[in-house]
């Protein structure tokens, strides 16, 4: 049996590219069937405190391929998203050469 603590404190891995994703921040469960749906990892640096950049990436729990010693091996792909008010923002922006 693992607990939420076992959860956290292994690096969670991309079999897609091989890269380290993060670490588990929150558990998505089905209260009704009372499983996990998804596990939720914060992505991006803490180091920068408060201003610094961080994602959370959502991995469903089919998704999953393999709860190691210390290591959790997951399917993901990643897609960009943007915003289209965002995108308006930066093709109107004027380009300041120096």
């Amino acid at each position: 049996m693992l607990t939420i603590t076992d959860f956290q404190i292994k690096d969670v891995v991309n079999v897609a590219d091989g890269k380290k994703l993060g670490n588990i921040t929150d558990l998505d469960i089905n209260l009704v069937t009372g499983k996990i749906d998804a596990i939720i990892i914060q992505t991006g640096s803490k180091m920068m405190g408060f201003f610094g950049k961080n994602d959370e990436v959502v991995i469903p729990w089919s998704n999953i391929v393999k709860i190691g010693t210390d290591v959790i091996l997951v399917r993901y792909f990643r897609t960009t998203y943007h915003d289209e008010d965002e995108m308006e923002a930066e093709v109107k922006a004027p380009k300041t050469f120096y």
